[in-house]
């Protein structure tokens, strides 16, 4: 039998890459180029992942808007859907309920500045101007004190419902501890204060785009 003289060195040289690619690998471009395919992989996978959650979260989104423009204008209001009939005004995005072609109500968002910084509450407002409801969308406010402003916690914000410039008073725009109508949280007064004004607010933004807001559907319609 022919004795096998292969060595340790030929085993080696066997199992190394050729040269062309020991070439690559030592180039002081190589680590470089594969940094940016792993980047470029990453990117592809990240930008495929994106893409398929696309939709279910524009989705959601779409379902969320509706379900709070529901609780600050009531479905028998409107034979339309607000969130699909829109109306820029400056920065705000006005979502019109319509019966029959004619406005009878529109939504949009006010901002309002407490102690944990905005406060974006959804106004409904009628065509007559009184709030049809208003709900709170978003805050950083001290919970137990100031997230008493939350519907799901506390009826405080139901007391603005009804309520408009022309039945109410300018000096009850304001809570009990400045002279005003509403309520403050014990420990929070900043809280309440910054609803009280961003309402306030949202209501001269309907009274100074009345005339616009509640002919919006018919101009639009015949354009």
């Amino acid at each position: 039998m022919a004795e096998d003289k292969t060595t340790d060195k030929d085993a080696k040289n066997a199992d190394a890459p050729p040269p062309e690619t020991r070439r690559l690998i030592h180039n002081p471009v190589y680590p470089t180029l594969m940094l940016g395919l792993f980047a470029l992989a990453a990117a592809a996978s990240l930008g495929y992942g994106n893409k398929a959650t696309e939709g279910p979260i524009a989705e959601r989104h779409a379902e969320d808007l509706r379900a709070s423009l529901s609780q600050v204008i009531p479905d028998s209001r409107h034979d339309n859907d607000p969130s699909a009939d829109t109306l820029r005004i400056g920065d705000h995005t006005v979502y019109r309920a319509t019966r029959g072609g004619r406005v009878t109500g529109v939504a949009f968002e006010t901002v309002g500045y407490g102690y944990g910084g905005a406060i974006v509450v959804l106004l409904g407002v009628d065509a007559d101007g009184a709030i049809l409801g208003a709900r709170v969308l978003k805050h950083a406010e001290t919970p137990g004190l100031g997230d008493k402003i939350e519907a799901s916690r506390d009826d405080w914000i139901l007391g603005f419902d009804g309520l408009s410039l022309d039945g109410t008073p300018s000096k009850d725009w304001a809570v009990k501890k400045d002279g005003g109508r509403f309520d403050q949280f014990s420990g929070a007064t900043i809280t309440p204060r910054a609803v009280v004004k961003a309402i306030k607010q949202g209501l001269e933004f309907f009274a100074t785009h009345k005339g616009r807001l509640l002919a919006a559907a018919q101009t639009e319609a015949g354009t």
